[in-house]
């Protein structure tokens, strides 16, 4: 197979989907309504609930949820064949994450910007609830000590992206001014906040930033993950529009050049894959591809992260409702267009098979550096850029989203332990909240060593956690459907399946931890099996419920008075 079908059948997929799908879940499903009025402006306080322009929003919503997951995932998941990968990416964007995003941030709009935790209380009830906000905690604590590692690791081994990773927070507190302050023209904003994006890349290209050991009293491992940690806390208190909407608004047009890069690349120099369709001579130890492909590609595919980021945030910058097509769905078809980018990278940037299978020796192996190494190797051959360069290129757009998602999820944190505290009638302020998240989380990252060797100890249940919380997210969703008697179906047949191949893959992993003796991971395994199913049957019995209770009526939303339904 060569490359060039698969992206062009892979795009063509992807704009049916937004052109067509997302336009009927917009208007048949969800009913989407301009004159409904958002938490934005109903509740606008300047610091979260801020009215946004659509493109700044999805800007903000795409590299929040796209991180280096939508990397990660797939470029380990090819192991089992680029066409198991492939299909999961495409049909899975189409009919999974575009429906879940988009409906999670329609239920969340309609509820005041009110987090699934909170919606999970209303909905299913408040045992599902309690619930429901363990399986959040333990994902958040999972994506925030992990990235931090992923990001250190980038920083370390490809030190050219030091200075953009770090200028790309100056050049976002400017655009932030830029946009608010000084009511700026966003399309030249735009075009000078890449410019300089670009130029701290070609910067960073010729001077890397290579540490000295110790600095500061301490290992540039060591160093690297205290200095993310500090950073993050600072920007998860931040207004919004100084620092996280701006920055991310720039990475998601950066992201967007650097998969154009990739893609013209793929186009001019259209590389016959080498990894095979179907990979029958896996390596020992591979896990079956039912059900761990559908855990391993979480984000690409469906991931209920994006839940969490599409009520956590994004609801409480929607400035009409009717733009959350654009920023929920078309989110999740960015996201798609990465993974799809990540496939082709991990499969058709090898020039044999033999020095794919040397990368791919092992379950696991792969990864970002496969990414940066086979991403790198088709710019090289496509467009011409030297080798140094297209890996910088590639290594700083994985390190940006990264952070993006690292510090939206201590913000997203942040929330949940201010909801939690609300439970026990807490009142918890926002600095003390992000003290006990930022302590958590170092906590995890340092438990095995200076390095951060911990920040990967709970990583391993990501993948069926995550999904476990797509389908929980999705059951809130289908429930809000059943009780305006609208149609269920696109919330829950993707409901079903994620739950059962995730609920069957933390069945797997269960034993797998047995035979390891990690007994702390088989612990939390049980912790979220439980959770996940005492919620779901939670869940069932509130659909049942919603199907025979009279229908509710536009003003059982949680919002103001003087507003349209849609219904």
């Amino acid at each position: 197979m060569n490359s060039l079908v698969l992206m062009l059948i892979g795009l063509a997929m992807f704009a049916g989907g937004y052109l067509l799908y997302s336009k009927f879940l917009a208007n048949r499903i969800y009913q989407l309504d301009a004159a409904y009025p958002t938490p934005a402006h109903e509740m606008e306080d300047g610091i979260d609930y801020v009215p946004t322009n659509k493109y700044v929003l999805w800007g903000h919503h795409f590299t929040s949820v796209a991180g280096a997951a939508p990397i990660v995932g797939p470029a380990i998941a090819v192991i089992w064949g680029w066409l198991p990968a492939f299909l999961w990416v495409t049909l899975g964007t189409v009919f999974f994450a575009g429906m879940h995003d988009l409906g999670s941030l329609w239920a969340s709009v309609r509820n005041r910007g009110q987090s699934m935790g909170l919606l999970s209380g209303r909905y299913i009830g408040p045992r599902g609830r309690n619930l429901f906000l363990v399986v959040i905690f333990l994902l958040l604590l999972m994506v925030i000590a992990a990235f931090t590692v992923v990001i250190k690791n980038l920083l370390i081994s490809t030190p050219s992206a030091v200075i953009p990773a770090w200028g790309a927070i100056v050049v976002a507190l400017i655009i932030g001014q830029m946009i608010y302050r000084w009511k700026m023209n966003l399309a030249l904003t735009t075009v000078i906040g890449v410019v300089a994006l670009y130029a701290l890349i070609l910067l960073g290209d010729a001077y890397p930033v290579e540490l000295s050991d110790p600095i500061l009293g301490m290992s540039p491992e060591t160093f690297w993950i205290v200095a993310l940690f500090l950073y993050a806390g600072i920007a998860s208190l931040l207004p919004v529009w100084v620092l996280l909407q701006p920055r991310d608004y720039i990475n998601g047009v950066q992201l967007f050049i650097g998969l154009g890069i990739l893609y013209g690349a793929v186009l001019l120099s259209a590389p016959e894959i080498v990894a095979p369709a179907y990979n029958s001579d896996v390596p020992d130890g591979t896990p079956g591809l039912v059900p761990l492909l559908f855990v391993t590609i979480a984000c690409g595919a469906i991931s209920g992260f994006h839940g969490m980021v599409s009520s956590g945030t994004s609801s409480k910058q929607l400035d009409s409702e009717s733009d959350a097509r654009f920023v929920g769905y078309f989110g999740a078809v960015g996201e798609g267009l990465l993974a799809l980018g990540a496939i082709m990278a991990t499969t058709a940037g090898f020039a044999t098979l033999a020095d794919w299978e040397a990368v791919y020796s092992a379950f696991g192996e792969g990864g970002v550096g496969a990414f940066v190494t086979g991403g790198g190797a088709i710019v090289e051959a496509g467009l011409g850029l030297p080798a140094s360069l297209s890996a910088t290129i590639l290594a700083t757009m994985a390190v940006l989203f990264a952070a993006t998602t690292m510090d939206t999820g201590v913000r997203l944190q942040r929330f949940v332990v201010q909801e939690a505290g609300d439970l026990f009638g807490w009142k918890i302020g926002k600095g003390v909240a992000t003290v006990v998240v930022l302590v958590v989380a170092m906590g995890l990252t340092f438990s095995q060593g200076a390095a951060g060797e911990g920040g990967l100890r709970i990583w391993p249940l990501f993948g069926t956690t995550n999904q476990l919380l797509a389908s929980l997210t999705l059951s809130i969703v289908a429930v809000m459907l059943l009780r305006k008697r609208r149609n269920p179906w696109p919330a829950l047949i993707p409901l079903a399946f994620v739950f059962v191949m995730s609920f069957y893959a933390a069945l797997v992993q269960l034993g797998d931890l047995q035979e390891a003796e990690d007994w702390l991971l088989l612990v939390l395994d049980v912790v979220i099996i439980v959770a996940a199913l005492w919620v779901a049957v939670e869940a069932l019995m509130a659909m049942n419920k919603a199907r025979t209770e009279p229908a509710e009526e536009a003003d059982a939303d949680l919002a103001g008075s003087s507003r349209g339904d849609g219904s």
